[in-house]
């Protein structure tokens, strides 16, 4: 992926209307979403087709790829340098308001964090997946145990904050979801490949 594929537009962004869940009300209480992390439409350079997720971990930056070489840009938290997975997945499950268990390798990593959590937690506004998830699958394989997911914390958006998924704030997260299809084609980046654009923070300085 070359830095040139995506290059910035202008175009207008509008959020899809989307069916209420029994915890969708829980989202406008949430903490504002700052003006910069707002989702964009750009124009996508390169051999990409429509109706697939890429995600940039360099940029920290999503982008669901439309028609007529479109793309909305949402930005992202991704994962830890080393927990981080780069590769070609598909999607294979979506859930709202989804339940959630640590993986066996997440509890013996940091057992003091996760412990608790082995008998699983159920879906809601506390929940670390949030309001939404897209699971993502190997081909040929299944579930990959990573997830494209919601936070209430804006403020990890733009960071290496996870155990290797790609986090959304809730009130993007909702948006995506209404339009990604079951086994839409999906491509995490690898890291170090393009320089370090730390966004979110060059434009908190900058504001």
């Amino acid at each position: 992926m070359k830095r040139r594929d995506f290059i910035a537009s202008t175009a207008a962004f509008a959020a899809l209307p989307v069916a209420a869940n029994a915890f969708d009300e829980t989202i406008s209480r949430e903490p504002p979403v700052p003006e910069y992390l707002k989702p964009e439409i750009i124009n996508v350079r390169g051999k990409i087709g429509p109706n697939e997720i890429h995600v940039i971990p360099d940029h920290y930056a999503l982008y669901w790829t439309l028609p007529d070489g479109k793309a909305i840009r949402y930005y992202v938290g991704v994962g830890k340098d080393k927990l981080y997975e780069h590769g070609t997945f598909y999607v294979g499950a979506k859930k709202a308001w989804p339940g959630w268990r640590p993986t066996d390798e997440m509890i013996a990593r940091d057992p003091g964090s996760y412990k608790r959590f082995e008998d699983g937690m159920p879906g809601g506004p506390n929940n670390p997946l949030g309001a939404r998830a897209i699971y993502l699958f190997y081909p040929g394989r299944g579930d990959s145990f990573l997830r494209i997911h919601g936070t209430n914390l804006p403020r990890t958006i733009g960071f290496d904050v996870s155990n290797g998924c790609a986090r959304l704030v809730n009130r993007h997260i909702v948006d995506l979801y209404a339009r990604v299809p079951l086994y839409s084609k999906v491509v995490l980046h690898p890291k170090g490949r393009l320089e370090k654009k730390p966004i979110v923070r060059i434009i908190k300085k900058e504001a």
